[in-house]
């Protein structure tokens, strides 16, 4: 491995802006107006520019006064075609490309990084990135394992970073008025709540063949693609868009999904500080060494005090979205949905303002905003880990066929050497947190 040393020659070498000293661009370029001072931009780079990372890219440009001045990413394909789409925006050839998250972490004059790569990379990259100083936007869920999670909470911590997860479903104006709703009380006590999520498997890069092994293309860094993860030949249905169905990269439907409905399902209960006090599963896995091992169809029960959570994939008809079921009603949200009984809730303009729930409208710019004010987020790292919590633990309780007991204060498994043991995961050298 380089030494720092021999990576900040590298650094110099390559890149277009002089540390310290952020590009100027337009005003108009950053959706400001007037002369902006470079003290009140956001510089700003993202890891991983694929498929999410790609839209960050596209969303980002457009938060006023967020600037560009990096991308990285280990395919020479989506690096490219990043960094012309920010060039092209600020109508010059200045942002710099990195096929190294270290080399962005080093450069001083950024300010925040959004991360958008695979769920077997994101504590190393998070963890990394807030011993760095830098205030990170991480796509969820928080980590691959429930471990690899609390390293990113406490390195956030411990380092005064702001984060935000991109739970954006919180920043949308009906999953917050549902939430309120439920919080408030309107129906009643609630002691059901139902999660439904995806099932199966989806071929999003529609590679075909899971068991075409072949040769990396020379525009991808597949040893590092693997990182932490074990070593594996190259097959395309491996990687981009579909490593979330192999359980060294990914969580399958479960983990792609808990940090959108399983969070909001959370956050109307109250539940961001805690978590169930035991979760037994039952799921539908291909063999485990199939290339898309995750499951395909699975139902969780996860059971907090007076409450029970029901997370379901393909065993039941449980519609898509959380549904609060309490003894005066019910509330149920989706992306761009929401129902409630009795229908006279609807009617309510909005519930107190001491009750209101944290009011978000566009997530990615509460995140820059947050980051100029140092207030926390609407999805802070300590609650997308209460988030997941349920998933991974499910995951757990499906994996071993047996009900998981769960002490949300110590946050541990309660006598279960070996459930306790996928908690985390081991890393390939040399690689480690």
């Amino acid at each position: 491995m380089k030494t720092r040393r021999q990576l900040l020659k590298d650094v110099a070498a390559i890149t277009p802006v002089a540390a310290g000293f952020p590009t100027i661009v337009k005003a108009s370029a950053l959706g400001l107006s007037g002369a902006v001072a470079a003290s009140d931009r956001v510089t700003f780079a993202t890891v991983g520019v694929g498929w999410m990372g790609g839209d960050h890219v596209g969303i980002f440009l457009r938060v006023p006064g967020c600037q560009y001045v990096a991308v990285c990413d280990l395919d020479d394909e989506h690096l490219d075609a990043a960094k012309d789409k920010i060039d092209k925006a600020y109508g010059n050839q200045d942002c710099a490309k990195y096929r190294s998250f270290q080399e962005v972490l080093m450069r001083r004059d950024i300010d925040a990084v959004s991360i958008a790569v695979p769920d077997h990379w994101h504590g190393l990259v998070a963890v990394s990135a807030a011993r760095a100083g830098k205030d990170v936007y991480g796509e969820k869920p928080l980590a691959h394992n429930f471990y690899e999670g609390v390293q990113i909470r406490e390195a956030v911590k411990k380092n005064n970073r702001i984060w935000q997860t991109g739970s954006w479903q919180r920043s949308q104006e009906n999953f917050r008025f549902g939430a309120e709703l439920v919080r408030t009380g309107k129906i009643g006590k609630v002691s059901r709540v139902e999660v439904g999520l995806p099932d199966g498997h989806t071929d999003f890069a529609e590679t075909k063949d899971q068991t075409a092994i072949t040769k990396p293309p020379e525009n991808l860094r597949y040893d590092m693609w693997l990182g932490p993860a074990p070593v594996a030949p190259y097959c395309p249905a491996r990687v981009h868009k579909n490593w979330r169905w192999n359980l060294d990269y990914g969580g399958g439907q479960l983990m792609d999904w808990i940090g959108h409905h399983g969070d909001i399902a959370h956050w109307g209960l109250g539940f961001d500080h805690t978590g169930p006090y035991e979760v037994e599963g039952a799921g539908e896995y291909p063999p485990r060494d199939a290339l898309w091992n995750t499951a395909t169809k699975y139902r969780v029960v996860a059971r907090y005090p007076g409450v029970e959570m029901v997370i379901a994939g393909g065993y039941e008809e449980i519609r898509s979205g959380t549904k609060w079921i309490g003894d005066e009603g019910w509330v149920w949200v989706d992306r761009g949905k929401i129902e409630t009984n009795p229908a006279s809730l609807m009617t309510l303009k909005a519930v107190e303002d001491e009750d209101k729930a944290y009011n978000s409208i566009k997530h990615y710019d509460d995140f820059i905003k947050s980051v100029r004010s140092r207030q926390p987020t609407i999805a802070p790292a300590d609650v997308a880990l209460r988030s997941a919590t349920p998933g991974w633990l499910g995951q757990i309780a499906m994996l071993t066929g047996r009900k998981i007991r769960w002490d949300p204060v110590r946050e541990e498994i309660i006598a279960d050497a070996d459930a306790s043991k996928l908690l985390s995961r081991d890393m390939r050298s040399p690689w480690r947190l």
